[in-house]
């Protein structure tokens, strides 16, 4: 039976703020092929086969991404480009963080503030992470019933990365390591590397065919990366299996939450109306010119 999860910074607490990672997936800048998490997906693993420290990696890739889900691409590196100094650059990360971050535990958001910038360059990511950004996830599917479509899909390094991060900052409170729960959440998904998403309604029919495919199908991808780092993976995967070790209860709630919210975006797209822009995000906002806005807009009729 699975433990029930241990302290206040667990799924209840940072939902909000895996909410806000999470919409990396679809924040896109000039230059950067994909969303900001595919870059992020691929910077990791550039850095982990140049042969980093997988928790120096889980660091600075979850220190971006909790800042980066209000910062978007404001990185260090184009804010430095800006003109700010590199302690500057910092300062501003950090704010970011303790505002997105501001229900995880104080240790970690000083860890994650402390944190380097990513060192990965995605133009040297292995060729496997580059077909995962280039495989959509199936979305929601069950035996015996249509695929519900939703556009656009996102694809595996989205979802692997999006799985990394929150494994990560969840692992303390399942007393799991947060750079062996981002690691197993970055190479969860190594099979599908050749093994198009079919979704659960897929894996039904594949039947005792399944879970073969999946290990041959890793095991190809594993022979790729430097031995020492394939081994490690190869032990992490196992945690896969249930979720009664603290690695296995870090992944598979962060697994759920991503799929869940994946499907709670979609939901909340569909729903959204103008109001929700210019009355709750104030679209537009106070400003020196907000009678003349204001103004233009009650004669176009289009206020709220």
């Amino acid at each position: 039976m699975a433990r029930p999860l241990m302290d206040t910074a667990g799924p209840g607490q940072l939902v909000g703020a895996f909410r806000e990672i999470g919409d990396l997936k679809r924040v896109h800048v000039a230059g950067r092929p994909g969303s900001l998490a595919d870059h992020a997906f691929l910077r990791a693993w550039s850095a982990l086969v140049a042969g980093e420290d997988p928790t120096t990696v889980a660091e600075a890739e979850c220190a971006a991404a909790v800042a980066g889900a209000r910062l978007a691409g404001l990185d260090g590196a184009v804010l430095r480009d800006a003109g700010l100094s590199a302690a500057d650059a910092r300062e501003v990360r950090a704010r970011a963080i303790d505002e997105v971050g501001s229900a995880l535990p104080p240790d970690l958001r000083a860890r994650l503030a402390g944190a380097p910038d990513p060192t990965g360059d995605p133009a040297q990511a292995p060729a496997f992470a580059g077909t995962l950004v280039d495989q959509p996830r199936a979305g929601a599917t069950a035996p015996g019933r249509p695929r519900l479509i939703v556009e656009p899909p996102e694809d595996h390094g989205e979802h692997c990365w999006a799985v990394a991060v929150y494994g990560a900052l969840l692992a303390g409170s399942v007393g799991a390591d947060l750079g062996e729960a981002f690691l197993l959440g970055l190479a969860h998904h190594l099979h599908n590397v050749a093994l198009p998403d079919a979704g659960f309604a897929g894996e039904i029919l594949l039947g005792d065919h399944l879970e073969p495919v999946i290990e041959r199908l890793t095991e190809r991808e594993l022979a790729t990366l430097p031995t020492a780092l394939a081994d490690r993976i190869r032990l992490l995967l196992v945690a896969r299996a249930d979720a009664d070790t603290p690695l296995g209860r870090a992944f598979h709630a962060a697994d759920v939450l991503d799929r869940v919210l994946q499907v709670h975006h979609h939901a909340r797209a569909a729903a959204f109306v103008a109001s929700d822009a210019l009355v709750d995000l104030e679209l537009v906002h106070v400003s020196p010119v907000s009678a003349y806005h204001d103004a233009v807009l009650a004669e176009a009729g289009l206020l709220p």
